[in-house]
């Protein structure tokens, strides 16, 4: 970051490189949009090269660092667009080798969570994708949202159970066992 900050194109073409694809797909979670999220990734890196001597090494860790940039990016052109941060296009990869009706059902599932994911408020969709996607420990993801520890848990605690009873509803996870039972595919049974 230092010879970034020093203006060497080079190193911040590898900041770029190693990077672009981690921001890029947290954006696109966080707005559900490829436009937008390839619009605010380039604005994230844009602000990086302009503010990259403001990067403190030791306080926080580099990725940490990009991610509140491109979080707070986007929230500041979303509130100011004062739009909800969702999208209409849903992008699907499908695995060409796998059989066709699991790359369906695949598909159908991974639909399924993005509109979850979607439906989530935007700070419990931040801290799910942060913590589950994006690999972040709850600290550094706290930083990043701007919150201590326990809100960020709080909101992830809420997002995790939003998800799960979403999901629950449209079928993808099977419902929770009653008090005291036990499930199994096609039958219940007491315990004994």
């Amino acid at each position: 970051m230092a010879a970034v900050a020093e203006g060497d194109h080079r190193a911040f073409e590898a900041l770029v490189h190693r990077h672009l694809d981690s921001i890029h797909g947290y954006l696109l979670r966080l707005t559900g949009s490829p436009a937008d999220a390839e619009d605010l990734a380039q604005d994230t890196f844009l602000r990086v090269w302009r503010k990259a001597d403001g990067y403190q090494p030791g306080r926080v860790r580099l990725t940490t660092w990009l991610h509140t940039i491109a979080h707070r990016r986007c929230v500041d052109v979303f509130r100011k667009k004062k739009r909800e941060l969702t999208g209409t296009e849903i992008p699907e990869v499908p695995d060409l080798q796998a059989d066709p009706a699991k790359t369906r059902e695949a598909g159908e599932t991974h639909r399924l969570l993005d509109l979850a994911l979607r439906s989530l408020p935007e700070r419990q969709r931040a801290a799910v994708l942060l913590c589950q996607v994006q690999g972040f420990s709850n600290a550094q993801a706290a930083e990043i949202l701007g919150v201590g520890t326990r809100a960020l848990e709080s909101l992830l605690a809420r997002g995790r159970r939003a998800l799960r009873e979403s999901l629950t509803e449209q079928g993808v996870l099977g419902r929770p066992a009653a008090p005291g039972r036990t499930e199994a595919p096609g039958r219940t049974e007491a315990p004994k």
